[in-house]
């Protein structure tokens, strides 16, 4: 039986919680388990979020990030760097709650493509 379960039980015998309330905590508890399981499962986590920045001059950036790292980070991430005065003005515009929801809508395919004035082109998609 997990720590949770163990703490819930001890309430209800002291008292601080009824038996619907317990329940609805135990309910809660293993609904997030479940989506915890599916997500951590989910053959998608495996992908790759793939930027590649072509330029005239060769200087070409080829950068493979795994999207269970990219949430990960989005999810730690933002919110440490909100902290940080410096950082606060590179976080301010990025809206992390729809960045989450498309990895967890298993987004697929090109997220970004501009070709630049100088000839460079940028391109953004997960695999």
């Amino acid at each position: 039986m997990n720590e949770e379960m163990k703490r819930i039980l001890t309430m209800v015998e002291n008292g601080k919680l009824t038996s619907d309330q317990a329940a609805t905590l135990i309910d809660s508890f293993e609904e997030k388990t479940e989506k915890k399981t599916l997500l951590e499962d989910s053959p998608y986590l495996n992908r790759l979020l793939k930027v590649r920045v072509h330029s005239e001059t060769n200087d070409n950036i080829n950068v493979n990030v795994p999207i269970r790292l990219v949430k990960v980070l989005l999810q730690t991430g933002i919110g440490i760097a909100a902290k940080i005065p410096q950082a606060q003005a590179y976080t301010e515009n990025i809206d992390t709650e729809l960045l989450l929801s498309a990895i967890d809508s298993e987004l697929v395919g090109e997220i970004v493509n501009a070709k630049l004035a100088n000839g460079d082109t940028i391109n953004v998609y997960v695999e």
